[in-house]
């Protein structure tokens, strides 16, 4: 599907509203968003299709020539100078709160006119296929084991159109992604839930990843239904690929994350150009830095995307910023403003965070353990940026013994500690790389927006429990 026919047809409107605004604003911008979403899901019992995270609507991004103000609305059409006299009315702030407002510098409003576009194949696939599909998946999953007791197949296809106005700058993108889930319950000395998901800019690529796993699931549930509590511990470890990612996602990207840095509430903030990390490590974070779930062609913002390093050789190099931050701090944006919705405000987020392959063979960093653990699958994660302290979870280890994995699985697997001790222990890097696009991230507990995360397989000594 193209993009939003609903948003081409309102640019007329959009640019005669950030014009009639332009009057009162020493800058203007209006975000139009049209976002498509829906989850289809087959179990034993039943099978259906929801909406999912969709939204439409348009949001405004003014600053006075002191601080930004933002408005959302949605529709454009009607009179504009009455709808942009309503929106002075309904932003106007008392005077005695003027002084408490964040100043900032104007942001530069450069000419560029452009349409982006990424083609998929949604359209040959209706609901009444992909409902299909699904069961067909769960069907296939059940009869691989009699003890699977229910098997779940999910796909969730979002399309994404965008269009962005000011009085200099005109831009539209559209592209989509889907995420794939298989979910198998396991009756095996004890009840266990065993998932395998990906996603994928088609979806036939995403239907032939999950008929490609279902083996690979099954064999987990196994495992993962006579899996024991770890030995509390400090251990070297091998991370999969999704905890590589998960350590890149809590480690430092929250961290760097630069509204962080105007509220003080970031360790980094104080660390740029210091060595926080082994000189192996290198990461990197971006919409322009890979393709995944998180990669498209300008921010919310109107920021064109971004490969931003934010650690290189080990040393914190940059952070990442929306045009507010950006501009408070006097730096450069770098294309991470992101909304949760068009009724949420901007903040500084990630994208595709991940860490750079190194040269390391992974047989070779498995077989440089006496004892330790491989760990796999991120479960989820918190960090404290301000002190540089993480939890993870992760959602299985294999125990390692004499350089070799063994068949004593460890479930679940929380890895705790110092963000720079972590860091600097990296020891290994190996130079396979993978970025999984299928999870969802919170600016605190709210603020919800795609991301993807990943990298290589790291060596690093840390705290289990």
């Amino acid at each position: 599907m193209p993009f939003s026919t609903y948003l081409d047809g309102k640019r007329q409107d959009c640019r005669e509203l950030v014009d009639a605004l332009s009057e009162h604003f020493q800058y203007v911008s209006i975000l139009g968003t049209d976002v498509r979403a829906e989850a289809i899901r087959a179990d034993r019992k039943m099978s259906t299709v929801q909406e999912a995270q969709g939204e439409c609507g348009f949001v405004l991004k003014m600053h006075n020539g002191r601080s930004f103000v933002e408005y959302s609305l949605d529709d454009v059409s009607g009179d504009k100078r009455e709808l942009a006299a309503r929106i002075l009315r309904e932003t106007a702030v008392d005077s005695a709160l003027t002084d408490r407002m964040i100043k900032t510098s104007i942001p530069a409003d450069a000419c560029l006119k452009q349409d982006f576009s990424r083609e998929n194949d949604f359209a040959d696939y209706d609901d009444e296929l992909l409902l299909e599909t699904c069961k067909k998946l769960s069907d296939a999953l059940l009869a691989k084991d009699e003890k699977v007791l229910n098997a779940i197949a999910i796909i969730r296809p979002h399309e994404v159109s965008k269009l962005f106005i000011t009085r200099n700058r005109e831009l539209s993108q559209y592209y989509g992604w889907v995420n794939g889930m298989l979910l198998a319950i396991y009756n095996g000395e004890k009840i266990a839930q065993a998932r395998f998901g990906d996603g994928a800019a088609s979806m036939k690529e995403i239907i032939d990843i999950l008929n490609g796993g279902m083996d690979q699931l099954i064999d987990l549930a196994r495992h993962l239904a006579k899996a024991k509590p770890i030995e509390p511990g400090v251990y070297d470890v091998i991370t999969d690929p999704s905890i590589s990612g998960l350590i890149a996602h809590e480690a430092f990207g929250h961290g760097v994350e630069m509204d962080q840095f105007v509220k003080d509430r970031a360790m980094a903030k104080h660390c740029m150009g210091q060595y926080v990390a082994s000189p192996i490590t290198n990461m990197h974070d971006g919409a322009a830095a890979t393709h995944s779930v998180a990669s498209y062609f300008f921010d919310d913002d109107g920021v064109p995307a971004h490969d931003t390093q934010i650690i290189k050789d080990g040393i914190l190099a940059a952070g990442l910023s929306d045009l507010a931050s950006a501009a408070q701090l006097g730096t450069e944006p770098t294309g991470n403003g992101r909304r949760d919705s068009y009724k949420r405000k901007a903040y500084a987020r990630m994208t595709n965070t991940f860490f750079e392959p190194g040269k390391d063979k992974l047989e070779d960093m498995i077989a440089s353990i006496k004892h330790g653990y491989m760990l796999f699958q991120t479960n989820n994660g918190m960090e404290d940026p301000k002190n540089w302290q993480i939890q993870c979870t992760a959602e299985y280890g294999i125990e390692i013994v004499d350089g070799k994995l063994t068949e004593n699985y460890v479930s679940p697997v929380v890895m705790s500690g110092s963000v720079p001790d972590l860091l600097k222990s990296i020891s290994m890097v190996s130079d396979n790389f993978k970025v999984i696009g299928a999870g969802m991230c919170g600016k605190g507990y709210k603020e919800w927006v795609r991301v993807s995360d990943g990298g290589p397989n790291l060596k690093v000594r840390v705290k289990l429990g």
